[in-house]
């Protein structure tokens, strides 16, 4: 045995050994330890950064529009770079690169849900949403319907705590945010006038379009060919019963009294409900006033040409009433000799009638010239653009919303 290779000297060596092991492994945990560290503060300065994208992008996305929904608002830029620099990321102020215009940090443009992508647009025009399917308006890059919002620590970068030692002093961090403002799919208290629910397949043509340009029927009887254009509602969710007692109160008031949710079930009914009828009528007033009434109403699904108890309510629409007929009148007595912007010299009630339909396009579901019946309301959908209303997530017919989404 060689004098220096003990029992007792290979022990020490092992010793040796693990200390250095334990060092590295030391080193090791150490920096493990620093990692996490220096994460989870990076983690914390995003989540700020992200919170100040996401405040901006909503501010400005919510007055994307001018008030009565006419045009683009080109103060939603500075509103969303202002509510992004009013946050703080390590209470020091979040950058915000955009000085004026639809450049920088700050964009109006389109968001597309089919293809999950922004692409900036400085179009300032109003887009028509009528001869429009919902579809083909999330591909159509010229309809202004979202803000993009960036916020940045570029200046002031977010300190490493203990990454420094890799060679990683400073990181400069960027988060962005894409709010969108789609069309009503929620309705707040008394965003719609009266307790009628207009039936989705009466306003929209054979493909599926919103259409303005066709005015139509509800027909409360019991002709199948007319009834399927509309029924009274409570507005209640979940469904009770839309009954003349929980109805009726709600003519001539000031509209929904509760907020209403798209995509549920809302209270309604079908036929004829004679007393909601009568006040319907003198609460119009048409006779007197000549005046279209403007309405903006809920839309609900009707398949199979039926207001069921509770509809699925899809949207709201605004539209105008043209006249209202409570009386049997076979005689055409009582047909109007003026309504708005026409009026009539012909003595016979049966073609004033057929002037008055021809001039506001009045037409009966299954396309023909609208008849002259009882318990009936004759309207034509607005073609107007119309002041935001609700939170999106609703279908298109003709209404955007008022609060915006984050999408991205």
């Amino acid at each position: 045995m060689h004098p220096y290779n003990t029992p007792k000297k290979r022990i020490g060596n092992q010793r040796g050994a693990a200390l250095v092991m334990f060092a590295l492994l030391l080193i090791v945990m150490l920096g493990f330890v620093a990692l996490a560290i220096d994460l989870s503060h990076l983690f914390v300065v995003t989540n700020e950064l992200q919170n100040a994208a996401d405040a901006g992008a909503l501010a400005a996305a919510r007055v994307l529009y001018t008030p009565d929904g006419t045009a683009i608002n080109t103060g939603a830029n500075q509103v969303g770079h202002d509510a992004a620099e009013a946050n703080r990321s390590e209470k020091v102020a979040v950058e915000v690169n955009w000085t004026g215009g639809n450049s920088g940090d700050v964009e109006r443009g389109h968001w597309s849900f089919a293809t999950r992508t922004f692409t900036p647009n400085d179009s300032l025009a109003p887009f028509n949403l009528w001869d429009h399917t919902t579809a083909e308006l999330d591909l159509d890059v010229n309809f202004i319907n979202a803000v993009r919002v960036k916020t940045r620590r570029d200046q002031t970068p977010a300190a490493s705590y203990f990454a420094g030692v890799l060679g990683f002093d400073e990181f400069k961090l960027t988060r962005d945010a894409v709010a969108y403002i789609g069309f009503a799919g929620t309705l707040a208290p008394e965003e719609v006038d009266q307790p009628i629910a207009i039936c989705k397949e009466s306003i929209l043509n054979e493909a599926g379009e919103y259409n303005c340009n066709i005015g139509r029927m509800i027909n409360s009887g019991n002709k199948p060919g007319t009834s399927n254009t509309g029924g009274w509602t409570n507005f209640s969710q979940p469904c009770e019963t839309a009954s003349v007692p929980t109805v009726d109160p709600l003519v001539c008031g000031t509209g929904n009294p509760e907020a209403i949710t798209y995509g549920q079930g809302m209270g309604a009914v079908g036929g004829m409900q004679d007393v909601v009828f009568q006040h319907l009528e003198a609460c119009a007033n048409l006779a007197t006033t000549m005046t279209p009434w403007k309405l903006t109403l809920p839309v609900v699904e009707c398949p199979g040409n039926n207001v069921s108890n509770c509809p699925r309510i899809v949207g709201a629409v605004t539209l105008w009433i043209v006249w209202i007929q409570r009386d049997n009148d076979p005689h055409y007595n009582q047909v109007p000799w003026r309504m708005g912007g026409w009026s009539s010299t012909t003595v016979d009630g049966q073609a004033r009638w057929g002037e008055f339909v021809d001039y506001f396009k009045l037409k009966n579901v299954d396309g023909t010239p609208a008849p002259w019946d009882a318990k009936s309301i004759y309207f034509l959908p607005d073609c107007n653009p119309h002041g935001p209303a609700g939170r999106s997530g609703g279908e298109n017919f003709g209404i955007l919303a008022k609060i915006p989404v984050l999408v991205e």
